[in-house]
């Protein structure tokens, strides 16, 4: 896919939000730990994304009823749904100065288009040793899901299927959409949040 990069000015990929919240103590050490045991600026995009992928689970996943958002949440509870954990892995790059932004997916909530529809979200990083961005999806790999960090070609968590009016939308965003974020803000149980309050559209 070719990516529309909201703002060419790669300050604004480096920000702190709200929800990126990358000064926070434990999000700083986490991302210095996974940095310090890095090789090079490619080993620590990696490690930080499989970090989430595997360490943070995906809330649905364990049935979760626990709404989290900001990436030191996230961090802190160790789970989150695909909006939280994007916040996580952009404030983790982010506080080691690597850009990083949000891409979205309208995907089916089930299998097929009968169960409605949901914004996916996930992330894009700028790889300076690259000159390029790289979108990564740390979602959270189980059966039938195994997304993975590459440089040859994505390995996202969910294929889009246009025939099921599936989208996917090719801007890096700075910050997250407030749609998804007011969806946390909004519900004090994931559960049902995931069910019945997830956006269908950005």
């Amino acid at each position: 896919m070719n990516l529309v990069i909201e703002s060419n000015d790669l300050q604004h990929y480096l920000e702190e939000t709200e929800e990126a919240d990358w000064s926070h103590l434990a999000v700083r050490e986490k991302a210095a730990e996974l940095f310090q045991a890095s090789e090079n600026e490619l080993g620590f995009v990696q490690r930080a994304f499989e970090f989430v992928r595997d360490e943070i689970a995906h809330s649905w996943d364990i049935q979760s009823r626990r709404v989290t958002r900001r990436a030191s949440e996230a961090l802190f509870f160790r789970e989150g749904i695909c909006y939280a954990k994007s916040n996580l892995l952009c404030a983790l790059l982010r506080s080691q100065g690597v850009p990083a932004g949000y891409c979205y997916q309208r995907l089916t909530l089930g299998d097929t288009p009968d169960t409605g529809y949901c914004i996916h979200a996930l992330n894009a990083v700028y790889l300076k040793s690259e000159g390029r961005w790289i979108r990564l999806d740390a979602r959270g790999n189980k059966a039938g899901v195994d997304a993975q960090f590459s440089l040859t070609e994505e390995k996202l968590a969910f294929p889009v299927r246009e025939e099921y009016e599936e989208a996917d939308y090719p801007v890096v965003y700075a910050r997250p959409n407030p749609g998804t974020m007011d969806t946390l803000k909004r519900h004090t149980d994931c559960v049902e949040m995931y069910r019945h309050g997830l956006p269908a559209s950005l």
